[in-house]
């Protein structure tokens, strides 16, 4: 079945097994800061629309993971309003759980603090650009 359409809209009628969020963000994680359009692009009310977008695409993904799955939701901002701060909104109404983030060769990633322990914020450096990951388990 092919749908094309806002994600938000999708009817809870359908459930999923797993979801990758790749949510739609600032993009602060992959700035060029010799962009010369740089602060007409990247502005306080593209954040303020990404938190509000990512907030109800994520509010819908975990009512629509079935009980006891898994999703991945990540974006390519480091900002803490768009990643931690956004899950710690949603989830305070919702019976989900963060799983860690573990695999071999983490420890080579250039990392930046996180303030919700399994999350991952990868530093932009001169081999990767900067992004956030978390997975989520839905506990019933």
């Amino acid at each position: 079945m092919l749908w094309c359409g806002d994600a938000r809209n999708i009817d809870d009628f359908f459930s999923f097994d797993q979801i990758l969020l790749d949510a739609p963000c600032s993009g602060s994680g992959t700035i060029c800061l010799r962009n010369p359009k740089l602060e007409e692009t990247f502005t306080i009310k593209l954040i303020e629309k990404s938190v509000k977008t990512q907030i109800g695409l994520l509010k819908k993904a975990i009512n629509l993971l079935k009980p006891k799955q898994e999703m991945v939701y990540s974006t390519c901002s480091i900002l803490k309003n768009e990643n931690e701060e956004v899950l710690q909104k949603v989830m305070k109404g919702k019976n989900i759980e963060i799983v860690p983030i573990q695999f071999e060769g983490m420890e080579l990633l250039p990392l930046l603090p996180t303030t919700l322990e399994g999350t991952i914020c990868v530093q932009p450096n001169e081999l990767y650009e900067g992004f956030f990951i978390c997975k989520i388990r839905k506990i019933s």
